[in-house]
């Protein structure tokens, strides 16, 4: 066992159980892109505003236009090593639930039981006015009716279900109304700039206050709803660890990072869950 395996295990057993906040690292091995690089740093243009698409219908004209190319990629993504591992350790008493920023639903997908969408759910979209809800692969099945999709032969997939799409493909799109009161959709997530539910702010609190630390998996935690909960989980007494690849905004605050491949260090843990003392195993 190498020595960042043995001090995982050391850490992990010692304070569980743990609960799990992810970020957008995770699910790059299932072929989603993220926003920024391991420094931190934008990797493309800057995505869509929460206000820009509540006040701008040229703004949500280009979404869907885009969306229309980029939903299929987050559809058809399916969960990886690092998604099944945790779905390991919540079956071993390791990890009692999931936080995660990120809206591909991979996680309940790979079977994880207790888990937070605290930024929402990309596969659902929302009326603005009247609150009613819809599956997201409807609304594609309709875009797809009411528009011509570019013949493309190259498209660059961005985050989040979006697509880089030539201006030119953009007027004229046909955006999608509610069918229940005729008001704006707007996918079931919480854009840039946008505020998540209290509620769902509270539940996490909840979570965190249930369990004896906080372990980050995936994320630079660049974005404030996220980081809010390693500073709470420190207030609290509890231990915070980090396994992420380059800075991240919580470093400071850790009682350990793994930085150095660190879902592999986490699945070489999983691996030798089976083999340790009854109390560690999966139930």
């Amino acid at each position: 066992m190498s020595e960042s395996v043995a001090s995982l295990t050391l850490l992990l057993e010692q304070h569980a159980p743990w609960v799990g906040l992810t970020g957008a690292g995770i699910s790059s091995a299932s072929g989603i892109p993220t926003y920024r690089d391991h420094r931190g740093h934008w990797l493309g243009s800057q995505p869509i505003q929460h206000q820009e698409f509540v006040e701008q219908e040229k703004k949500r004209q280009r979404y869907w236009a885009r969306s229309i190319l980029g939903w299929p990629r987050v559809h058809q993504a399916r969960p990886n090593q690092t998604h099944h591992d945790l779905v390991a350790l919540e079956s071993a008493g390791i990890i009692s639930g999931l936080i995660t920023q990120n809206v591909d639903r991979l996680h309940q997908q790979a079977g994880a039981q207790s888990v937070i969408d605290l930024h929402g759910r990309l596969d659902r979209v929302r009326c603005l006015s009247c609150g009613h809800t819809e599956a997201r692969s409807h609304i594609q099945n309709w875009l797809e009716q009411h528009n011509t999709l570019p013949s493309l032969t190259s498209v660059t997939l961005l985050p989040d279900g979006d697509a880089d799409l030539p201006a030119a493909f953009i007027d004229g799109f046909q955006s999608p109304h509610c069918e229940t009161c005729g008001g704006v959709l707007m996918p079931d997530v919480v854009f840039f700039g946008g505020t998540v539910p209290s509620e769902r702010v509270q539940a996490c609190y909840r979570m965190i206050d249930e369990a004896e630390g906080l372990v980050v998996i995936g994320s630079s935690l660049s974005v404030y709803s996220g980081f809010r909960f390693c500073r709470y989980a420190i207030q609290q007494g509890k231990p915070l660890i980090i396994l992420n690849v380059g800075q991240t905004r919580a470093d400071e605050l850790c009682v350990r990072k793994f930085d150095d491949d660190p879902f592999s260090t986490l699945s070489q843990y999983v691996a030798q869950l089976d083999s340790q003392t009854p109390e560690h195993q999966h139930v």
